[in-house]
């Protein structure tokens, strides 16, 4: 199993003051986590997309080269691509410039996000946010099988076989699909024979089974072999001495961000008993100490029929950066072993 850490770069205020940190410094803190990710032995950092204020990766391949730079073993991925608001030639050439920086360590998790604000922005009509998506991840699934493509659909001009530059160090670019709860997404990654990246933030890991057996199903009716149909589970995660300790260290921004999109969803507000349970062991949320996290997700591998992959989402713990460092170093030194011998 791959271990790793994925951030949507969130900039929080702080819980007392309620100010909010510079951006250059959360900029700068956030290269450093990764930094430290590569240095304890982790698998893979990705980088979000969001277009919101509380988030500052709306160019994530713009932090991953940064990151590219700093580091020397650590696989470096989107979290996800929102590929549907996106011109998929120039994320492939964005991705293919990264894979260069990074001497062959780049992957793309594409997906269609689960916050709309790109599709206004770059003009397009969330009514077709389906469609955009699946044209969109077939021209970008040519483009990483040949440099001249000849294509043509409904919301990008065509391709009469003009080069696509340049091409990355890897011979095939590694993409994975993002999906949510969607029956129909789980599906289409088997059909595909893509790798699948899972976003549960909350629940439990069980509700899951069912939709990754339609997306093995899938994959077996296509042709698929076994071997390429990869389960990845991107989960709420983070890693202190002690259970509470940990818990105590991630509820506060988790609170804080649930309580806003909250409002916006018109969803109740998060309460700390809530959070508790969810963190508790029947719930999707990977924070405690190495023993109580390796031994979680364990059992989150075992529900789902077999995990490639568990990539943490602890940025919501930005406010205490000694914490998050701590956690990254937990999770690398103490629960990957674990996780890795078992």
């Amino acid at each position: 199993m791959e271990i790793g850490i994925d951030s949507f770069a969130a900039i929080l205020p702080d819980p007392i003051s309620g100010k909010l940190p510079s951006a250059t410094e959360r900029m700068a803190e956030l290269i450093e986590e990764v930094v430290v990710a590569d240095r304890v032995g982790l698998d893979v950092f990705g980088i979000g997309e969001h277009h919101r204020e509380e988030f500052l990766d709306s160019a994530p391949t713009v932090i991953l080269a940064a990151a590219a730079a700093r580091t020397s073993r650590i696989r470096l991925t989107s979290a996800v691509t929102v590929l549907s608001a996106a011109d998929p030639v120039r994320v492939f050439q964005e991705f293919a410039t990264l894979d260069l920086i990074s001497a062959g360590r780049a992957e793309v998790v594409a997906g269609r996000g689960s916050f709309v604000e790109a599709y206004p922005l770059f003009g397009l009509d969330t009514r077709d946010y389906d469609d955009l998506f699946a044209e969109k991840l077939d021209l970008f699934l040519q483009l990483g099988e040949t440099t001249n493509v000849t294509w043509e659909g409904r919301f990008r001009p065509a391709l009469k076989g003009q080069g696509v530059f340049p091409r990355p160090h890897q011979p095939r670019l590694p993409i994975w699909i993002g999906v949510g709860g969607t029956p129909q997404s789980f599906v289409r990654a088997g059909a595909l024979g893509l790798p699948l990246m899972i976003a549960i933030i909350g629940g439990s890991f069980e509700r899951f089974r069912p939709l990754v057996d339609l997306y093995r199903e899938a994959g077996a009716r296509a042709g698929h072999s076994p071997e390429v149909l990869k389960v990845g589970v991107h989960a709420m995660g983070f890693v202190g001495e002690t259970d509470i300790g940990a818990r105590d260290a991630f509820f506060p921004g988790w609170a804080h961000l649930t309580s806003k999109i909250g409002r916006e969803r018109g969803w109740s507000p998060p309460s700390r008993q809530q959070f508790d349970v969810m963190a508790g062991p029947d719930g999707a949320f990977l924070v405690g100490n190495p023993k109580t996290v390796a031994a979680k997700m364990l059992r989150a591998s075992e529900t789902l029929g077999g995990v490639s992959r568990i990539t943490f989402q602890m940025s919501t713990a930005s406010l205490d950066t000694a914490a998050m460092k701590q956690s990254i170093e937990l999770l690398g030194n103490e629960v990957a072993p674990i996780v890795r011998q078992a």
